[in-house]
Formats: structure tokens, sequence, C-alpha cells
């Protein structure tokens, strides 16, 4: 009788031992669970933080690039446009330069830039050539004339005028050919009154838009 009481007792003190071994574990387990679900929150916290200030970046970024849109002229805008339907990688407006027949000369229905004005595109084909040493350039060419002839053969002229260009920039200066589009406006995006000599000068330029 003796031994089977002390039988009886080493059982339930197995068992309570039992059971405090489980209790302790569970409440490791619990108290695990708990420290990496802690963590998991952090760590999404973290990310939702970044992706808002990413969004917030963002509308700074588009912020600004509106702004600078809104100062742009109508033919960059729409060089911009342009690169980007085509699949271009080039979203980023750099500068444009317009240069007109005060400063590169284009003799009267004539497409070739004279000797003795090429000095101005040598400025800009330098830089363009600097900045592609570090940027991945896009630069479109646009002709325009005056309104003196048809408007098919302005629009003729002006190609050629722009394609004038960019073989300068790529002959004398190693622009890649891939890196340049031209396009002709020919006399339809005057910036001066066509009834003057002086007015005519002015209409009648290419403008170098680059983009990045």
């Amino acid at each position: 009788m003796r031994k089977s009481l002390i039988g009886v007792l080493v059982v339930a003190v197995a068992l309570i031992a039992s059971g405090c071994a489980t209790k302790t574990y569970v409440d490791e387990q619990v108290a695990a669970a708990n420290k990496a679900s802690d963590a998991k929150i952090g760590e999404v916290q973290k990310q939702v933080e970044a992706t808002q200030m990413d969004v917030t970046n963002l509308k700074k970024s588009d912020s600004a690039q509106n702004e600078q849109l809104a100062k742009l002229s109508e033919t960059a805008k729409e060089a911009l446009e342009r690169a980007q339907e085509a699949g271009r990688k080039a979203n980023k407006f750099l500068y444009e330069a317009t240069i007109s027949d005060e400063a590169v000369r284009f003799a009267l229905n004539k497409s070739e830039v004279e000797k003795e004005y090429k000095a101005a595109l040598d400025t800009l084909g330098a830089r363009i050539k600097n900045d592609g040493k570090t940027k991945s350039l896009y630069i479109e060419i646009q002709g325009h004339t005056d309104s003196l002839g048809s408007e098919k053969y302005n629009l003729k002229l002006g190609q050629e005028r722009a394609e004038a260009v960019m073989r300068y920039l790529n002959m004398q200066h190693g622009i890649p050919l891939a890196a340049m589009n031209v396009i002709s406006y020919g006399e339809y995006k005057p910036i001066e009154d066509n009834k003057t000599a002086a007015g005519r000068a002015k209409n009648r330029r290419v403008t170098i838009v680059v983009l990045e």
C-alpha cells in the first residue's frame, strides 16, 4: 500500500514537472512569435515609410519638372513628347539653343552653313560632346525658315538646314547620328514678323533641343 502511494506521488510530481516544462516551452514559443511579429511589423513600417518618402520625392520631382516644362518653348515641349512617343530614353529637358541667321548664316535658298558662322556650332558641339561623357543624350534638331517661298518648299528647306547642322555636329564633333533626329517646321513656327528683313532673318533658324 505504501509502495503504491509512493508510485502515485512520483507520477504526480512527473506530471507537474512535465506541465511546467510544457508551459515554459509554450511561453517561449509565444514570446518568440511575438518578437518575430514585432520585427515583421517594424520592417513593414519601414517599407511603408520608405515608400511614402519615395512618393513625396516623386511629387517634388514631378513638380520641379512641371515648372521647368512650363518655361520651355513650344517646340522644345514637342521634342520631348516626340522622344517619349518614339520610345527614346529621354524624359528630361536639359537645354536648347536657337541659332538664327544672325549667328549661323544660311544663304537665301541654301542649306549649307557658311564657314565664317560655324563658331557658334563649334561652341554648342563642344558642350554637347562634353555632356555626353556623363549623360545619355538625345538631340532633336529643328529647321525653320521665313515665309518667302511656298510652304512645301520651306518644309524641304528647313529639313535640309537641320540635316546640315546634324552632319556638322557629327563630322566635326563626333556626336553619334543615332543620338540625333531632325525635323522641319518650315515657316510654321515664326518667332518674329516675316514682314521685315530683320524678322525674316530671325525666323531662318535651327533650334537644337538637348534631352536626357
